[in-house]
């Protein structure tokens, strides 16, 4: 069997795409694709116009035709849509989403990972975090109609998962808890997702996938193996280095001078508990330097997560212009403990022009229309509600929220979108703006590109980090 050393990180909305899958997976190693918000890129790319016509041809494969050809015909424009002109919006996900949103989801995770697929025989993955819940179940069941190797989930403790992926393979109803506000002790929320409602008597038994869970604690770890029926089938052990969102650190949030979470010797992981475990496993976060892989094999380790390298790769879905300035610029990275709406901490990069400048941040209205990061609550009433950090102030107070969880939320949904391409563009002449997201080794980014070359690509990548294996480790 081949040993795999390196599994791509799930960057962003569509930053792992399914282009940088498929370059990682031709290079032989794991592609990722990000599974975050896949249902509004999908309709955005379509309005955009598909000018490489791959969102339809994917589609075309899509199992479901009249929900393929339905899709096309609400979102596709031929040429795109004008510049200045709004996104047709989709619906925000709750607990009971309409049916043709399901489709929408389930169709868009199938698209990305058929794509990536394509053309090599490697494995592919895709990415979810367990804190953006409500589309889960349905990117899930997308994700393995298309054919996904690897399932694979943090930010958050994703204990259900393994189950529902079972469930899925067997033609079977698969059902989540939900968390819930102010929901008193004992009562509990779920979200069903049904397989025959969406496939009808097109549904059949399909491949499983294996499951890795993304952990930054042995507790963590050894609960998700030991506990955890059935078991995970794979580890990814993640350091707060990392970019995206990290773990908080144990014992709660203290700042440092700079503002950023002090991390200390408790939120460290011992290799040693974790090799005991005997699953597979990777590390992620400061392991994208030079020796490192060897480093990590030597530790017990199958390989490494890249992430912030192939994030600035030529194949990755961040626009040009971003990955120009980067590039150029190599800003510093900042641990911000209030940006994300999850209350995790969130590294954003210093960027001028994006929204991890104050200035720009202020420019911004404050609007809720993508809904990912909402957390559900408990009215008074009885009913349950959706409420965001980053949503209006007036309106998250009026839902019982509290103003000082309000300070400082960025909109994290629309600015992933916009780094990718797809700003939505409002009546008003403001256009959504972005925010970078990397991990601490972005000045490490320029060491991986050839000499006389003006960008990084996955091939400079891989090559550079296998090529200092052995070649009994590669």
């Amino acid at each position: 069997m081949k040993e795999y050393r390196i599994l791509t990180g799930g960057m962003g909305a569509a930053v792992s795409n399914w282009e940088l899958a498929k370059a990682v997976g031709e290079c032989g190693q794991i592609g990722v694709v990000s599974g975050t918000a896949m249902d509004v890129i999908l309709a955005r790319r379509l309005q955009a116009g598909d000018k490489d016509g791959n969102m339809r041809r994917a589609l075309a494969a899509f199992p479901l035709k009249s929900v393929a050809e339905r899709i096309i015909n609400e979102f596709f424009i031929e040429g795109g849509k004008a510049e200045d002109a709004s996104f047709k919006p989709i619906p925000m996900f709750t607990l009971n989403p309409p049916k043709e949103l399901l489709e929408l989801t389930v169709a868009a995770n199938f698209v990305e990972v058929f794509l990536a697929k394509e053309g090599h025989s490697n494995p592919v993955g895709i990415n979810l975090m367990e804190k953006v819940t409500l589309p889960n179940l349905a990117s899930i069941y997308g994700a393995m109609l298309g054919g996904v190797d690897y399932i694979i989930m943090g930010a958050g403790i994703p204990r259900e998962i393994p189950s529902v992926i079972d469930a899925f393979s067997k033609a079977k109803d698969a059902s989540i808890r939900i968390n819930v506000e102010g929901a008193a002790k004992g009562e509990e929320y779920t979200m069903t997702f049904s397989p025959k409602e969406i496939m009808g008597d097109m549904l059949k038994e399909i491949r499983r996938p294996k499951f890795y869970a993304i952990v930054s604690s042995n507790i963590l770890a050894t609960t998700l193996v030991k506990k955890t029926k059935p078991a995970v089938d794979g580890l990814v052990i993640e350091h707060n280095t990392a970019g995206g969102h990290n773990a908080p650190p144990r014992g709660g949030i203290n700042l440092d001078d700079n503002g950023e979470p002090i991390y200390g010797q408790k939120d460290e992981v011992d290799i040693e508990k974790i090799r005991a475990l005997n699953v597979p496993f990777w590390l992620a976060g400061s392991w994208g330097e030079a020796c490192r892989l060897k480093e990590a094999i030597a530790e017990g380790a199958q390989g490494i997560q890249i992430g912030t390298l192939f994030a600035f790769c030529k194949e990755s879905g961040f626009v040009e212009s971003i990955k120009k300035a980067i590039l150029e610029k190599m800003p510093d990275v900042f641990t911000d403990p209030k940006a994300s709406p999850t209350g995790f901490p969130f590294k954003v990069v210093n960027l001028e022009g994006t929204l991890a400048m104050l200035e720009t941040y202020l420019k911004r209205p404050r609007i809720c229309n993508l809904g990912y990061l909402r957390h559900v609550y408990k009215k008074e009433d009885g009913t349950l509600g959706y409420r965001c950090p980053a949503e209006p102030i007036k309106a998250y107070i009026k839902k019982g929220g509290e103003e000082a969880d309000t300070e400082g939320r960025k909109c994290l949904c629309n600015a992933l979108v916009a780094n990718i391409g797809l700003p939505e563009v409002y009546k008003n002449g403001y256009v959504e703006q972005t925010l970078i997201t990397a991990g601490d080794t972005l000045k490490k980014v320029r060491e991986f590109i050839k000499e006389g070359a003006d960008s990084l690509s996955v091939a400079d990548v891989i090559d550079k980090l296998i090529g200092e294996l052995s070649p009994s480790e590669a």
